[in-house]
């Protein structure tokens, strides 16, 4: 009895024990030695010195915030219940690439001590707006506004305002992003240092841009941050791979900082930014015949002044050079300005007349920078953090036409973030950019990836997309993206897309994807879509008829044909599929079967596709559906109908000799009576020529 008596009496200073460190957790413990027992006197002693060291760092005239994080998370590891230490390290992560990891400190902080700092809830608002958690953001923000003193309202509030305009457009944009996916170009590009600033030559074969790396010329570091001197590097394309970047030495780079701003079109000529004396200035490096650098040279004073020139950018047939300068006189912050000049002598000097600010429509009161004008000229890219921005710089587009720039146009998410976006260049024909952006499973620091526009719609070599109903009936298995198909010929054609659900836009991995030589009418490739993006990559030999069948259990069977004409050099298409899921009533259009011309006979290249259906209905016992058949509008009524409804027959003959049961299949033909193109062309006529089926039951 006594030793039941003595272990209830455990059990309950146990749960005290408990109960009480559970309370003591919630509240704000100071690092002071009567709130630790004196076995921790040593331990408090050492993470008190690590909280002055790292607030050495972030104290600093140059604040060094990424050095204070490592101090401070050795303090937090004695005591994480302390509300600035809390602050200090959300504060420091919001300053650093690693952004997001603020929220869970600054959250902490405020829990502890809602007054640890007067700046706590815009830290936080800032944190969840760059987390793009925008409706938490935009409540933060009304916080804290409504925590400040008229004062410091007066001072604030425009400011804060626009943070919450900035929370209101993400919200927007994130509802509609544009379609796009990105390629890291991998380890012989990127480091474990930060890449940043990338500009490419018309080939896309040709890449420089800017690196703090440890090989940079000098091998110093700058006393003020600690990190490695900004350097140029150089790294070019060899069979479709990205050699090992190197950097070019003197004279194109120097002992201090050396940053890329600008390429010429032609490759010849180099921008480059140097930021050690006169305010920041723009020097012209030239490529010799030997392929060598001239020693940079400083833009004239119509470029240069005492004030900041940060970024340039040579129009495409280098009549003009467009800059980035605070001097006085512009807009406000940083303005975009142009110089017109010409090419003189038998030395090629540029001559730069007077520079002209851009004007109203591009140009804000706050920062515009990152100029880029496109090799057609005429597209100018820039980064503002004025016009409608999710937050920080996002990147615009504006077009010179009729002798006047477009209200520029946000290039919409997710190529803009809630973060700076900056310093993209663009491909030769738009489809590509070029861009630098932390990714936590990347190489290290900022990577530099290349983006994919897809762009709104399809290009028009396409047909919309139509889908038919299968199953598959064998497992699919969790893989990584599968490797590029290679299909051998001289002259390929590169097919790339995602394959996302129609309605929820969100990816679908591990689908299986069927192309066909409908000519030949054999499977050519196979393959099954990234497991976790829904991302796929083939190579086709140019000049042939193809059948593409993407299937997905649960999902209508998806059909696309592509024709890729005959090519002299490689091309890319770029092609998206949109699975719907099984509904009884859907219309779905068969796009690779064919009958000769005004005829109801199957023609050899149908083969494939019908053979699929066969399978579909095979694997689906319990599926009936409806063949039909459509035209366009050319020719009478009867004539019409009588031959949709051969159309329609001739495929259910083709099913019923393939073992289909009859009583699974009926026919139809609608003749022009369900258009769904405009009969007015001869685009629309030939959309309207079509065999469908529906679903009747499944």
């Amino acid at each position: 009895m006594e030793k039941r008596i003595h272990n209830s009496y455990k059990i309950l200073l146990f749960l005290f024990v408990v109960i009480y460190f559970q309370g003591m957790s919630q509240e704000n413990i100071p690092f002071d030695k009567d709130f630790f027992p004196p076995e921790k006197k040593d331990a408090l002693k050492a993470a008190i010195k690590e909280i002055k060291e790292g607030d050495d760092y972030f104290q600093d005239d140059i604040p060094r915030y990424s050095l204070a994080i490592e101090h401070y998370l050795n303090a937090y590891d004695f005591n994480p219940n302390n509300a600035l230490l809390n602050y200090k390290i959300g504060k420091c992560y919001l300053k650093t690439i690693q952004k997001t990891k603020s929220i869970s400190y600054l959250e902490q902080a405020q829990t502890l001590d809602s007054k640890a700092h007067s700046d706590i809830l815009y830290l936080l608002a800032r944190g969840y707006h760059l987390n793009l958690d925008l409706k938490k953001a935009i409540i933060t923000y009304k916080d804290y506004r409504g925590s400040l003193s008229p004062n410091e309202l007066t001072k604030k509030g425009d400011h804060i305002d626009k943070k919450i305009a900035e929370c209101n457009v993400a919200i927007e944009m994130v509802k509609e992003p544009v379609r796009i996916f990105t390629d890291n170009l991998g380890p012989k590009v990127n480091s474990k240092y930060p890449e940043y600033g990338p500009y490419i030559n018309a080939e896309e074969t040709v890449i420089m841009f800017t690196s703090a790396r440890e090989n940079t010329t000098g091998g110093k570091t700058d006393p003020a941050d600690l990190k490695f001197y900004e350097d140029i590097y150089i790294s070019k394309k060899e069979t479709d791979v990205w050699r090992e970047a190197e950097n070019p030495g003197h004279p194109l780079n120097t002992t201090s900082h050396d940053a890329i701003v600008g390429v010429s079109p032609d490759g010849k000529h180099a921008l480059i930014y140097k930021g050690e004396d006169n305010g920041g200035d723009i020097f012209e490096c030239r490529i010799k015949e030997d392929g060598s650098w001239q020693s940079p040279k400083r833009l004239p004073k119509e470029i240069n002044t005492k004030y900041h020139e940060s970024s340039a950018s040579f129009s495409n047939d280098m009549s003009a050079l467009y800059f980035v300068s605070d001097k006085p006189g512009g807009f406000g912050g940083k303005d975009i300005y142009v110089a017109q000049l010409s090419l003189k002598g038998s030395k090629e000097k540029l001559d730069y007349d007077d520079a002209i600010n851009l004007g109203a429509v591009i140009n804000t009161p706050y920062d515009e920078n990152g100029v880029y004008m496109d090799v057609e000229g005429k597209v100018l890219y820039f980064s503002s953090k004025g016009h409608s921005t999710m937050g920080g710089y996002d990147i615009f587009k504006s077009e010179y036409k009729d002798g006047k720039w477009s209200i520029p146009e946000n290039l919409g998410y997710p190529i803009n973030s809630a973060d700076d976006d900056l310093f993209f260049s663009f491909s030769r024909d738009g489809r590509h950019a070029y861009y630098s952006t932390y990714d936590p499973n990347g190489y290290g620091d900022r990577d530099l990836f290349m983006i994919t526009l897809l762009g709104p719609e399809k290009p028009v070599l396409f047909s919309d997309d139509y889908d038919y109903l299968a199953y598959i009936t064998v497992p699919i298995q969790e893989d990584a993206m599968h490797d590029k198909v290679e299909i051998k010929d001289n002259l390929i054609t590169i097919v790339r897309g995602k394959i996302m659900d129609a309605i929820t836009l969100s990816p679908l991995g591990g689908v299986i994807v069927e192309i066909y030589d409908n000519e030949l009418g054999r499977m050519v490739a196979s393959f099954e879509s990234n497991s976790r993006t829904g991302e796929y990559m083939v190579s086709l030999n140019s000049g042939k008829n193809y059948g593409f069948a993407v299937k997905a259990k649960e999902y209508m069977f998806h059909s696309e044909n592509l024709v890729i004409p005959p090519a002299t050099t490689v091309q890319e298409i770029y092609l998206d599929f949109l699975l719907n899921k099984v509904q009884v009533g859907s219309k779905i259009i068969l796009k690779n079967i064919f009958f000769d011309f005004d005829k109801a006979t199957l023609r050899k290249e149908s083969a494939a596709e019908l053979d699929r259906l066969v399978k579909m209905l095979r694997d689906v016992p319990t599926l009936t559906i409806e063949i039909s058949g459509h035209t366009d509008n050319v020719g009478s009524d009867e004539y019409n109908t009588k031959l949709s409804k051969d159309r329609a027959k001739a495929v259910v003959d083709y099913l019923i000799v393939q073992g289909i049961e009859e009583n699974r299949l009926t026919y139809a033909g609608y003749g022009e009576s369900q258009p769904i193109a405009d009969n007015d062309a001869e685009e629309g006529r030939q959309e309207n020529r079509r065999t469908e089926f529906k679903v009747l039951s499944k």
